[in-house]
């Protein structure tokens, strides 16, 4: 009873309160779950006030030797343990001393691997894989362009909503971690890939979902791994082989320039683009109040100062203002 009470109190209150995403609390709620349930088989249900620093050890070694999980899932264990119990112990449920995460040792780092990107060949099969003459298979072609396209995650392209897509400006609007929002740009190629499946799917509100299920519904994060996984000749093991293409075309050296879907799977808009066009506008305010560098020397410095070198190429039809900034960040 302690034990669900407790991890009911924690999600529901503390977690909550952090603002953390409905994802990252049903991870951390069934992390918890699965900790509980190795005490209750192994220690007979043991109070969690009750757990020492042995026990918690003794469930790393269950992790790695029975379940076969890798240093991350073991050090993800450790850190949701540390901050259930630091939350228990500061909403007063649990003695300072007796929390069995005091003095715990920290586990090392897992060193970090390059993810294995799919080559251009590889990808070009994988987009003409789903079949064009039906509803079914233009979503699966516009989905998983998209996020070749854009490097976007895969819960953000589930959650994708018709609003969000602009063709009239070439940009997405999608919502990462921590509730953000970012607008990304659209090469004219894969916005024509989304505009037929739009069309072949029919009018939709703008808070409807953009990829929809079979039966008309959201699509989960899971169905798009599904698709991503089980697709064509070329397919990936892993996710990240279709989306790590983005990141790495996106870091080629200045005045290099890509065909998408051959190349390069970005618009000729590059990030950095947008990014400093928010830093212009941000210190433009400033700047107007308090009379200190520049909007366009604080951007231009920010560049220098980048380790990426991005393409500075602009398409005809971008306004104005952003021609402006491109051209003073040259």
């Amino acid at each position: 009873m302690k034990w669900s009470f407790w991890i009911e109190l924690y999600i529901r209150t503390h977690c909550v309160a952090r603002g953390l995403r409905p994802l990252t609390l049903s991870a951390y709620e069934d992390a918890l779950k699965q900790f509980h349930e190795w005490v209750r088989v192994t220690l007979a249900d043991r109070p969690p006030d009750q757990v020492t620093a042995r026990d918690v050890l003794a469930y790393l070694q269950y992790l790695r030797d029975v379940r076969g999980n890798g240093g991350s899932a073991v050090n993800r264990a450790v850190v949701v343990l540390r901050r259930f119990y630091c939350a228990m112990v500061a909403m007063g449920y649990l003695d300072h001393a007796a929390n069995p995460l005091v003095g715990f040792p920290s586990i090392k780092a897992v060193p970090r691997k390059l993810p294995v990107a799919l080559s251009s060949e590889q990808v070009g099969r994988l987009l003409a894989e789903p079949e064009a003459d039906t509803v079914i298979g233009l979503r699966d072609r516009a989905l998983l362009a998209l996020l070749y396209g854009t490097g976007i995650r895969a819960s953000e392209c589930a959650s994708l909503r018709s609003g969000q897509v602009d063709f009239a400006q070439l940009t997405i609007t999608v919502q990462g971690k921590g509730g953000h929002e970012r607008v990304i740009p659209l090469n004219p190629q894969l916005a024509e890939v989304l505009r037929m499946y739009a069309q072949a799917r029919g009018p939709a509100l703008p808070t409807a979902p953009f990829f929809r299920s079979r039966f008309g519904r959201l699509l989960s994060r899971g169905s798009v791994y599904e698709r991503v996984r089980n697709m064509g000749p070329a397919q990936p093991r892993r996710f990240s082989a279709l989306t790590a293409p983005y990141a790495a075309y996106i870091c080629n050296p200045l005045g290099t320039r890509w065909s998408w879907p051959r190349d390069h799977p970005r618009s000729s808009r590059s990030s950095a683009d947008h990014q400093h066009a928010d830093l212009f506008a941000c210190y433009r305010r400033r700047s107007s109040r308090r009379g200190g560098t520049s909007s366009n020397q604080f951007a231009a410095q920010h560049r220098q100062a980048s380790a990426c070198r991005w393409t500075t190429a602009i398409p005809e039809d971008t306004s104005d203002l952003c021609k402006r900034i491109t051209a003073s960040l040259a």
